[in-house]
């Protein structure tokens, strides 16, 4: 059972019942990032590493999220898992992962996903379906033989939480709710009324 004074066990037990349970994407999350002057934007995104270090997701940083991520660099995660009826959300600042990490990860992709991070002006405009099937086509043609290397502009982010709520929920919306900051030494909880 999961040490319920540590957010990461409590947060990988959690993961692990969804990933038995839920049909679809049990790692994916809303990644919620705001623009230098406060503007929200959220979107869904997939985990894809989460340790003491963080929560870990892979984007074109040229995109509306990584611009947001340059210019403010904090951001809040949702994991909502419907069949379970459990929620998680995080909060805290946001690091680019390292090159290493990034390449890893970029090579452990389907071969057409690797194409498409090469292809897509990921949040610019496309003025038909057409022109992105046809730069797919044509990096097919580039990349028939050899290694496709990770494009300078896609790469890792890594969430380092600050904060942490687990929500489960319990007949006539008497949730349960309880919200981790990180302190020194370790992470303060508290009840939170639902």
């Amino acid at each position: 059972m999961a040490d319920p004074s540590d957010p990461f066990a409590r947060f990988q037990a959690w993961l692990a019942a969804a990933e038995a349970s839920e049909p679809n994407d049990p790692n994916a999350m809303t990644l919620a990032t705001a623009t230098a002057d406060g503007r929200p934007s959220a979107r869904m995104v997939l985990l894809k590493g989460v340790d003491d270090r963080g929560f870990v997701f892979y984007t074109n940083r040229e995109s509306r999220k990584g611009g947001e991520l340059a210019a403010n660099p904090h951001a809040a995660l949702l994991f909502h898992w419907k069949s379970l009826r459990r929620q998680v959300r995080v909060e805290g600042p946001v690091e680019e992962v390292s090159a290493a990490e990034s390449d890893a990860y970029f090579a452990s992709r389907a071969r057409l996903s690797r194409l498409g991070a090469w292809a897509s002006d990921q949040s610019r405009p496309l003025s038909s379906r057409a022109v992105l099937v046809g730069r797919v086509a044509e990096l097919e043609l580039r990349y028939k033989f050899g290694e496709i290397p990770r494009p300078p502009h896609w790469g890792g982010y890594r969430l380092v939480p600050e904060a942490f709520e687990f929500w489960q929920d319990m007949p006539y919306r008497l949730h349960d709710r309880s919200r981790l900051v990180r302190a020194a030494g370790g992470w303060d909880e508290s009840r939170l009324f639902p």
